[in-house]
């Protein structure tokens, strides 16, 4: 007897597709193939549905300890599965900031039970940190190291590049860099002018995000250390990222491949202010030709939520971020209906390359002895997104009213439905993700 039998689907993965059953017992894929007279608790019919990887968003802050009110561990996963996002991995800029191991393990324990989707936390980087960077490196539940190079949301900082390739140096880990210049965010904040969130890609222009770029990509090449560079944003970027493979890859945001200046500042005003911002065409439409080229990495929301009362702060006292987690996929599918990228391109951007780049075990792919975590997805279903279907606590989307082609319909986690026909089981947990 079997726990779970999923029929007829259409199995995608980073290379192939084909009709096959699923079989998965104890949270496992135990078969793959045409299976019959199997006996099992419970089947789902999946025939004229496309069945992914369990995808990742390897960028969210669910803001927990410190920021609850704007969202929490369990509300933020509460949105990932109903985007048909089985794994997250969230971001240690909290209050207080995740830099110790301490901190670290309490906020894996305050995950337990309480996420619906499986996750691993960043371990925040300071300059003086190192030590406590090992304590936490091996631990289940760490996906690597984050550093701040130019000054976000929180206090998490570290601006000087001797101090950055003594972290490149003191870890095994993946180390994910957002990448922005602190010394030119400081002499360009007279360009923030009140009251106009289009001066926030002024402020933040393309040269504090490429020196900053430049100089990761020559500490990476010196240490010989594998890092990431976040919401990567500038044509001037890509350029220099794509002639500099060897020890460095990079992840594009949804917003940043959809949303354009000066309209999206026109329409949303400050609930499009984002750190790196968002850009003019020229960027978007390199952004959108390396998406279609297959030389984007990975794609991660930057899911940072805030609730519309700070948004409607006057501009540049408003928050910087936006929510994401629940729209990165049907995003990415609505490009595969518009013939942009393929399904199988999905499948890498959001399983095979995070399993791979980050060295994630038992998870990316859909095969014998691995995790069951699944994504079901309706490449004919049409609706748009709106507000009131958004399970962050902030309750709102840059993407409110956009009509998208192919949306996930199923989120199965270890081997359970945590979502299935528009419902979310609240009785599914995730687990700590290891890491090789």
């Amino acid at each position: 007897m079997i726990d779970l039998l999923i029929k007829n689907g259409k199995i995608v993965t980073h290379d192939n597709e084909k009709i096959a059953d699923i079989a998965i017992k104890n949270g496992k894929i135990i078969k793959i193939g045409k299976l019959v007279n199997l006996k099992s608790k419970k089947t789902i019919d999946a025939k004229g549905l496309h069945i992914l990887p369990g995808a990742f968003d390897t960028q969210v802050h669910f803001r927990e300890p410190g920021n609850t009110k704007k969202e929490n561990l369990k509300t933020g996963s509460l949105a990932a599965v109903a985007g048909g996002i089985t794994s997250v991995f969230d971001m240690p800029n909290n209050k207080p900031s995740i830099t110790t191991r301490n901190l670290f393990m309490k906020k894996l324990q305050t995950a337990k039970k309480r996420m619906h989707c499986n996750y691993a936390f960043y371990f925040g980087a300071e300059k003086d940190n190192i030590k406590e960077i090992k304590k936490v490196e091996k631990i289940k539940g760490c996906c690597g190291v984050k550093v701040f190079v130019g000054s976000s949301t929180g206090t998490l900082l570290v601006s000087n590049h001797a101090d950055i390739e003594k972290i490149m140096r003191s870890t095994k880990k993946m180390i994910s860099f957002h990448s922005e210049n602190e010394d030119l965010l400081i002499s360009r904040k007279k360009y923030a002018k009140k009251g106009r969130p289009l001066s926030h890609q002024v402020w933040r222009n393309v040269d504090t995000a490429i020196t900053s770029t430049k100089k990761l990509i020559k500490s990476a090449n010196k240490s010989k250390k594998k890092i990431h560079i976040l919401h990567i944003t500038t044509a001037e970027e890509i350029k220099l990222l794509l002639r500099n493979r060897k020890y460095v890859s990079f992840e594009v945001t949804p917003q940043h491949l959809v949303l354009a200046s000066p309209d999206c500042y026109k329409k949303l005003g400050t609930y499009a202010q984002m750190n790196p911002p968002i850009r003019g065409t020229r960027h978007r439409n390199v952004l959108r030709k390396t998406l279609q080229k297959g030389q984007i990495d990975i794609i991660g929301s930057d899911h940072a939520p805030h609730l519309k009362s700070e948004k409607n702060q006057t501009y540049p006292n408003s928050p910087s971020g936006m929510p994401g987690v629940q729209t990165l996929l049907p995003i990415l599918l609505n490009e595969v209906s518009k013939k942009t990228i393929s399904l199988n391109e999905v499948v890498k951007l959001t399983s095979f390359n995070p399993k791979k780049i980050f060295k994630i075990k038992n998870k990316g792919l859909i095969k014998v002895g691995y995790d069951a975590d699944l994504t079901i997805v309706d490449m004919n279903k049409t609706k748009k997104v709106l507000n009131k279907d958004m399970k962050t606590k902030c309750g709102w989307t840059p993407f409110n009213g956009m009509k998208l082609r192919g949306w996930p319909v199923g989120t199965i986690i270890n081997g359970k439905a945590a979502f299935w026909n528009n419902k979310i089981n609240k009785s599914v947990f995730g687990n700590p993700i290891s890491f090789n």
